[in-house]
């Protein structure tokens, strides 16, 4: 007898009052959760399959479906929770690693949640941005120690290269074969028209995106794939990734059933194979290892281009943060344990890093304290999810932020988190052909579009509240934050007052 304990972890119901029969569902659910009868005339659904992505939900015309978590319930025990049931019937019957996408969904603190911006009143009247201006453009990139001006007022000093972002705000790191080629295009299209920077990813980029290099962060991770020399002069600064936070410590992993000829042409591999990168850069053992692979990038891009260099949030972020500076980054990406992914180890997901808040914290208090936070910027990422958070971390060191899931759920992501399948509902973390044509980039790039655009506004209004009129002003001001709910270390490594002080 073949026994399975594993359940469902969703039921679907449908209200056969409500249903016209008009097979939708049936013809939309790439998992095959539904299915008719047509002898008997009747609809079935396979809620092992479901993975509740909405998609059916969405778009019956009657409203007559519903999705609900499968009711079976476990004897209550704090220790062995249902969720630790599951996964240990899972991996006793596969004896495979739980593999998981997006970011950790377990209710850890957010620290976001936990300060509180503060603003000004009479002494230190607010601005109004409807008829003041308020500058949220940003440089990223290395700054001279002093400017020199000639009589003229002409700058003298040779600026090293910067990218100029007109919101602090970028795409976050995200493959060609993780997500869809319309929903790249899309991150593309949007970066180009709000004056900001998209993310190629670990893929490589394909060559149909070169028109977007002045908004294009190309990437060098420890696989290599899809790097060459083009490529590499394809956008308008480089990243060499050594670690994210989803998966701190360990490679990348792009399964086979993603790798179509597309998305093989621009990696440099076979068709169907996985694209499994090393957990290190196999010529990266020091901080002199990686101060030659960034001058070699330098080099081959003519010292035109800033080399960014991101790592995940772990405890010795800011000393690997400064060496790094000290080694010629011209920007360090802090990507914290919230952050997303296309597929990790749960274990590593939910277990491995720091909150992005506490990393940034520190970083920042030691660049300041070497001397040395001039000589580079400072961009974080991990669960950044509103205008707030951005404001937050930039008070707190920030030069900028990078978001991915927000971004994807702008494109229509349902959060189902089942990335790594490749049958997205929403044409986003696919290859399908049938699935991608489910995302349109000429309508979603608009999505992303408003959604920077309010940010930018509610960024402005924040900054006008607090007396600043430009959001350098902001950066690493740490008096204009405030704690709740914290102790007195987190108080401390976040570097703020308690509400009331």
């Amino acid at each position: 007898m073949n026994l399975k304990f594993d359940s469902p972890l969703f039921e679907v119901i449908r209200d056969e009052k409500k249903c016209i029969k008009c097979k939708t569902c049936v013809l939309e659910c790439s998992n095959k959760v539904h299915s008719y009868d047509e002898k008997k005339d009747i609809f079935k659904a396979d809620d092992m399959k479901c993975v509740n992505c909405h998609r059916c939900v969405a778009l019956c015309p009657t409203k007559a479906l519903i999705i609900k978590k499968y009711p079976l319930e476990f004897r209550e025990n704090a220790v062995w929770t249902e969720s630790a049931i599951k996964e240990i019937f899972k991996q006793s019957q596969s004896g495979g690693v739980l593999l998981s996408s997006m970011g950790n969904p377990n209710p850890s603190p957010i620290y976001w949640d936990k300060m509180l911006l503060n603003a000004s009143q009479v002494t230190n009247p607010s601005i109004d941005p409807l008829r003041e201006p308020i500058e949220t453009k940003v440089m990223i990139g290395r700054k001279p120690e002093k400017l020199e001006f000639a009589s003229n007022g002409k700058l003298i000093t040779k600026m090293p290269p910067q990218v100029t972002l007109n919101v602090p705000v970028m795409f976050a790191a995200m493959s060609y074969g993780a997500i869809s080629p319309n929903a790249h295009e899309a991150l593309a299209r949007a970066a180009e028209e709000l004056g900001i920077c998209y993310n190629t990813g670990e893929g490589g980029l394909n060559k149909d995106f070169y028109k977007y290099r002045k908004n294009t962060v190309v990437q060098v991770a420890s696989g290599r794939f899809g790097v060459h020399k083009e490529y590499l002069n394809a956008g308008v600064a480089i990243e060499i990734k050594i670690g994210q936070g989803a998966k701190p410590g360990i490679g990348g992993h792009l399964p086979g059933r993603k790798v179509c000829e597309d998305v093989s042409t621009t990696r440099m591999i076979p068709v169907g194979s996985d694209a499994i990168s090393p957990a290190l850069h196999h010529d990266i053992y020091s901080i002199e290892d990686l101060r030659q692979l960034i001058y070699s990038l330098k080099e081959v891009t003519h010292y035109e281009k800033p080399v960014f260099v991101k790592i995940a949030a772990v405890h010795n972020a800011a000393a690997i943060s400064s060496g790094a500076l000290r080694a010629g980054a011209d920007a360090i990406v802090v990507d914290g344990f919230r952050g997303g992914t296309g597929a990790a180890p749960t274990r590593v997901r939910d277990n491995v890093g720091i909150p992005i808040e506490l990393a940034l914290a520190s970083i920042d208090q030691r660049l300041r304290e070497e001397g040395i936070r001039n000589q580079g910027s400072l961009l974080i990422s991990g669960s950044i999810r509103n205008s707030a958070d951005i404001v937050k971390a930039i008070a707190l060191g920030a030069d900028a932020v990078c978001i991915g899931t927000a971004a994807l759920i702008a494109l229509g992501c349902h959060m189902c988190r089942t990335c790594v399948t490749g049958k997205c509902n929403w044409g986003i973390a696919t290859q399908d052909l049938e699935l991608v044509k489910r995302l349109e980039p000429d309508v979603m790039y608009k999505r992303l579009v408003n959604l920077v655009s309010a940010w930018n506004h509610e960024i402005q209004e924040m900054l006008g509240g607090m007396g600043m009129n430009a959001v350098d002003s902001l950066r690493g001001n740490r008096l204009m934050l405030r704690g709740i709910d914290l102790n007195q270390k987190e108080l401390e490594i976040l570097g703020i007052k308690y509400a009331g002080e």
